[in-house]
């Protein structure tokens, strides 16, 4: 991708629009691609932005390949494997120096039951934040496809499941292709300590997901600083 910049026009994003930031693998064996974000709050001195796409696919907590949905675990937001991949190898393979200038870390509240509040430079949405999201972007917001590599299989046996059933309202139109959603984590710990909540492809928001499902897709959320002056930012390589 050519270099571009991060300017005083993007305080004129409105939630719904889209941009790109940093970069990040998404098809299998290629390049790195730019990650395009929906906008959805703009401050005037921030942007609350999320991945339009689900990126890859990670377990809530849980690393080893031979981890099976049931053995899941008691784990909360603070201390869960997700949450410290999105926060080291994510946010250093996804944004240069220049780029992560413009991230804050931000407070996260709403963890579950039992996890203090955290301050996450990338992090989840929680069940609050979607529900009150879905309010000004509609319930589609909620359904979600992955990236080519995200369906792909990786060495800790991570692979997005993708609906492939008759429910129409579990799939959506892409480049005029009818292509299948999938599921994807929200940081709240579940209805037991060894859950998280997720988002169905039907738009659902469910709390029994065993943290240890290999199938579920990660689209993560943060908030940029919007520069104050006609200074730019450098993005991209």
């Amino acid at each position: 991708m050519e270099k571009g910049h991060f300017a005083l026009a993007y305080r004129n994003l409105q939630p719904g629009d889209f941009f790109t930031y940093g970069t990040y693998t998404q098809s299998v064996g290629g390049k790195d691609q730019a990650i395009k974000w929906r906008v959805l709050k703009n401050s005037g001195n921030e942007l609350f932005v999320l991945s339009e796409h689900i990126l890859d696919c990670k377990r809530y907590h849980g690393k080893s390949v031979d981890l099976k949905w049931r053995d899941c675990m008691e784990i909360t937001w603070v201390d869960s494997d997700l949450r410290e991949w999105l926060n080291d190898e994510f946010y250093n393979a996804a944004f240069n120096a220049a780029e992560k200038q413009l991230i804050k870390s931000t407070h996260c509240t709403d963890n579950g039951e039992g996890c203090p509040d955290t301050d996450d430079k990338v992090f989840l949405l929680s069940v609050a934040e979607i529900k009150d999201l879905s309010d000004i972007h509609g319930k589609d917001l909620r359904r979600a496809v992955g990236t080519d590599y995200a369906k792909t299989r990786k060495s800790d046996g991570c692979s997005l499941y993708v609906y492939n059933k008759t429910n129409k309202d579990n799939y959506v139109i892409l480049d005029g292709e009818e292509v299948g959603c999938s599921w994807w984590w929200l940081r709240k710990q579940g209805n037991k300590p060894s859950r998280a909540f997720f988002v169905g492809p039907s738009r659902s928001i469910r709390s029994y997901g065993n943290n240890s499902i290999d199938g579920y897709g990660v689209r993560p959320a943060l908030i940029l600083i919007l520069p104050r002056d006609e200074k730019t930012v450098e993005y991209g390589a």
